[in-house]
């Protein structure tokens, strides 16, 4: 699990196994298995530190789908609150987040030391 680095919005992260590989039919069951449940502990991680109402997890694979990195299997987990502000990219090409990298990482190994949740 990894912070994006231009994130969509505050709290983006992102899920990938460690093998580098294109897409779930290269993925192995206990890859597949170890992703989601880093989904689970990172949504808890996430809700602990700051809150959100929400969340969009999701994957892109190809250019044309959207995918930043094609050929590289990872998985989206994407924060939302009633009323953010996502429109900003669809609408001047602008990201609005409110928070920094290392200040979300410092609350997320402070919620995961707190509430011992594997894997962050």
């Amino acid at each position: 699990m990894i912070l994006n680095r231009f994130p969509y919005n505050n709290g983006h992260l992102l899920i990938a196994p460690v093998r580098h590989i294109p897409d779930l039919d290269q993925a192995a069951d206990e890859e597949l298995l170890e992703m989601i449940k880093l989904v689970r502990e990172s949504e808890k991680a996430l809700t602990l530190a700051i809150k959100p109402h929400g969340f969009n997890v999701g994957m892109n694979f190809g250019r044309c789908a959207g995918a930043g990195l094609p050929g590289h299997l990872h998985i989206h987990i994407v924060p939302r609150w009633d009323g953010d502000t996502n429109f900003m990219s669809v609408c001047s090409d602008t990201d609005v987040v409110s928070q920094s990298l290392t200040e979300l990482l410092e609350q997320l190994r402070h919620v995961s030391k707190e509430h011992n949740l594997p894997g962050l």
